[in-house]
């Protein structure tokens, strides 16, 4: 029996000997997170101002609160679509 389990207790300690996720930029790789943190970056503040523009500015009411989590959920939807 611990013959039959010593080969999947090895596979699972390579499991992570993988390429990591990176994006190839003009010859330099950057990690695919830092593309997301920007898109949420990029598009939280494209919402706020749409809704600085529309008058809705008071649905965020705790903005300290409601923007880093309005950008953390931007980014994660990013990393779901494209990785």
């Amino acid at each position: 029996m611990t013959r039959s389990l010593l080969p999947i207790l090895l596979s699972s300690l390579v499991t992570g000997c993988s390429m990591p996720q990176s994006i190839s930029v003009l010859g330099s790789f950057f990690p695919d997170w830092m593309f997301c943190a920007i898109a949420g970056l990029f598009m939280t503040s494209i919402t706020r101002s749409l809704l600085i523009r529309c008058g809705q500015e008071r649905t965020l009411a705790p903005a300290a609160l409601a923007l880093p989590m309005l950008m953390l959920l931007f980014s994660l939807l990013v990393w779901l679509i494209f990785f």
